[in-house]
């Protein structure tokens, strides 16, 4: 499923890992590892204006390639009570339609809210495509998930967030490592793209450390 880019759907599971490069608040920035090269594949930052240094303007977010290359801009609708972003293609422009939008699932939150991302516009008549997050972003434990689309079909789980394992002690490491595991054939990029507005959303829950936090319903729809 291409969304950014074809170049960025790996006809194999590709694992990134995700590390917050800074700890002010949720969103400051974020650095992704392709696991198989380590090589950075992906960063995200709010600090700075223009592309170059971060996102477009005050209020929006930029994923970027490992250039510095501009790949989605994303911004907070206002006003919305469920917390609805949206996201474009590349340097945000005056008048451009977003690519998708996001929303927390529950207008209540809470640590283990997830959220609905709708890509944008649907083709003429159908119905729009869905994706769910199952879990909790927050404990770092949770699925995207595509909704099914014709009778008959099942939803079919094209990423998931987990806590980093350290693989010389299998100690369990801190929420600021996580790792994202993308289905083949998904995009990579439009992931990274969910993980941004997931920590807007929900980064730093309260109770996100509660005991039983990688507890997941097993239900994908």
């Amino acid at each position: 499923m291409a969304i950014v880019g074809a170049e960025y759907c790996d006809p194999e599971e590709r694992v990134l890992t995700v590390r917050k490069t800074s700890h002010f608040s949720p969103g400051d920035g974020f650095a992704a590892y392709d696991h198989r090269t380590g090589g950075l594949a992906f960063r995200a930052d709010t600090y700075g204006r223009g592309h170059g240094g971060g996102a477009a303007s005050a209020g929006e977010l930029a994923l970027l390639g490992p250039g510095g290359e501009p790949l989605l801009t994303v911004r907070r609708r206002r006003p919305s009570l469920h917390q609805r972003w949206e996201g474009f293609l590349g340097a945000r422009a005056g008048g451009q339609k977003p690519l998708f939008s996001a929303r927390r699932s529950s207008i209540l939150g809470g640590a283990a809210a997830g959220a609905v991302v709708e890509l944008l516009p649907p083709p003429p008549g159908a119905a729009p495509e869905l994706l769910r997050v199952d879990g909790s972003f927050a404990r770092r434990c949770c699925r995207v998930v595509a909704a099914p689309r014709a009778d008959g079909e099942k939803a079919k789980l094209v990423a998931e967030i987990r806590r980093k394992v350290d693989e010389g002690t299998s100690v369990v490491m801190g929420r600021d490592v996580f790792v994202l595991k993308v289905s083949p054939g998904f995009d990579a990029a439009f992931a990274m793209g969910i993980v941004l507005v997931l920590d807007q959303i929900a980064g730093d829950e309260p109770g996100a450390d509660d005991a039983g936090a990688d507890a997941l319903d097993a239900k994908i729809w």
